[in-house]
């Protein structure tokens, strides 16, 4: 062996993790995405990237397999969210103008390699990401990179370009002589049949498309695809075996997106009670980005618990009432990106602020989430059979959801991301 491949051969070595040695993780307690009790008494046995027992906690010693202690720490399963962009970083530090139109998409995929390293290690193991924001199928290239083991992160699951009305979407301003390029792919009537296979042709896992956009005539948020236009895109993309998700805000958005069929709609801040009636009687879910709207009214000034609210973050209390009042289905998406990415957990904490209760907000960035993504018999729970993707807190979240910042564990399938144990 040269001396170069002797050096190769030693470097893997040490970027790889322990293959086939079987974890006994030994928590306080349990949270198993679906009950609103924690168990304990109980340690998780995982083998090649599996929970293959959950067996009693005093038997630990005689599985042979290698014990984690987490004492003083709550077990749960890895957390999802279902609305992030990891080739956006903080509006305070660049706005999204800027991004789109002077960062390179070279930058921006290596931006998307922090990003996803800072959110794995905060014990999100799911992101399901809402669109490039302009740079073409980047984050079909991150999601490929992953799958490689080229860069560390979570599961990705991205959307590619995004659809938008022809005229609705920007960056915007510029003289009419001056092309720029957009943040989405604009397309409208038969052509979306044409766009919505060339972005699954292009890798998209699945469709998402602005159901309404800040075009109105005082740049109000209206309408954007009629309810025939948009069943074209649920239509053609689930021909594929795929699903479609919309962005609205507006009451009349999101009631032709969910007559059109689309799985989840994002957003939502202005939601009322009848429209969420209709998506509860659609079957559609509702991701309402609260830490979002918080990030961009702090960046506008607004000093929370010290200022009054604003209308933004009003209207987005209300609408989170209005659809815990409907029972429709809520899932956990921040919107990360416009905010830290790793604070993914601020989405959780802000639901339960909202409105709801500590156990509904952890089922939702769990098991709620994992079957939204059509993955609830692989991941979202502490069960028998699922893949390992495992997390642990510091304290018991059931009764203090702070307790999601304390992360203090991270396995990912075979592979400790964050603990005594990590590779280094």
């Amino acid at each position: 062996m040269t001396r170069l491949s002797t050096f190769l051969c030693c470097c893997f070595l040490l970027v790889m993790p322990a293959r086939g040695q079987d974890l006994l993780l030994v928590p306080d307690a349990i949270f198993n995405g679906v009950s609103e009790e924690l168990i304990t008494g109980k340690a998780v046995l995982v083998s090649n990237g599996r929970i293959t027992g959950i067996i009693d906690a005093e038997a630990a010693e005689r599985t042979g397999a290698k014990i984690i202690d987490l004492q003083g720490q709550t077990l749960m399963p890895g957390l999802i969210d279902l609305h992030s962009h990891v080739l956006l970083h903080p509006y305070d530090e660049t706005s999204w103008n800027d991004q789109v139109l002077k960062e390179s998409w070279a930058e921006r995929a290596l931006r998307a390699g922090n990003h996803l390293n800072s959110t794995l290690r905060a014990g999100f193991t799911t992101l399901r990401d809402l669109g490039s924001e302009g740079a073409g199928y980047v984050d079909v290239g991150v999601r490929q990179a992953l799958e490689k083991g080229v860069i560390t992160g979570p599961r990705l699951i991205v959307a590619g370009k995004a659809i938008v009305a022809t005229g609705s979407y920007g960056p915007r301003g510029f003289a009419e002589h001056v092309s720029v390029p957009l943040g989405a792919e604009p397309a409208d009537g038969a052509d979306l049949i044409k766009v919505t296979r060339d972005q699954i042709g292009h890798g998209a896992d699945f469709i998402k498309v602005y159901a309404d956009y800040r075009w109105g005539p005082d740049g109000s948020a209206q309408p954007t695809f009629s309810v025939r236009e948009l069943q074209t895109i649920v239509e053609t993309a689930r021909a594929s075996g795929r699903y479609t998700v919309a962005h609205a805000s507006t009451p009349e958005a999101m009631r032709r997106a969910a007559m059109a069929g689309v799985e989840t709609i994002e957003h939502g801040s202005m939601g009322t009670l009848e429209v969420f009636e209709l998506m509860k009687e659609q079957g559609v879910a509702w991701c309402p980005t609260l830490a979002a709207g918080e990030a961009i009214s702090m960046y506008q000034g607004w000093k929370k618990g010290q200022d009054p609210d604003p209308q933004r973050v009003i209207s987005q209390k209300q609408a989170f009432l209005n659809a815990l009042e409907a029972g429709v289905t809520i899932c956990s998406g921040s919107d990360v990106g416009v905010f830290d990415h790793g604070d993914n957990a601020w989405e959780i904490e802000l639901m339960v602020e909202y409105g709801m209760s500590n156990f509904g907000a952890l089922e939702s960035a769990t098991s709620v989430n994992a079957r939204l993504l059509h993955m609830g018999d692989r991941i979202g729970q502490v069960k028998e059979g699922y893949l390992s993707e495992l997390i642990a807190v510091s304290g018991d979240p059931l009764a203090d959801i702070k307790a999601l910042h304390k992360v203090s564990f991270v396995l990912q399938g075979s592979r400790i991301i964050v603990g005594n144990s990590a590779d280094r």
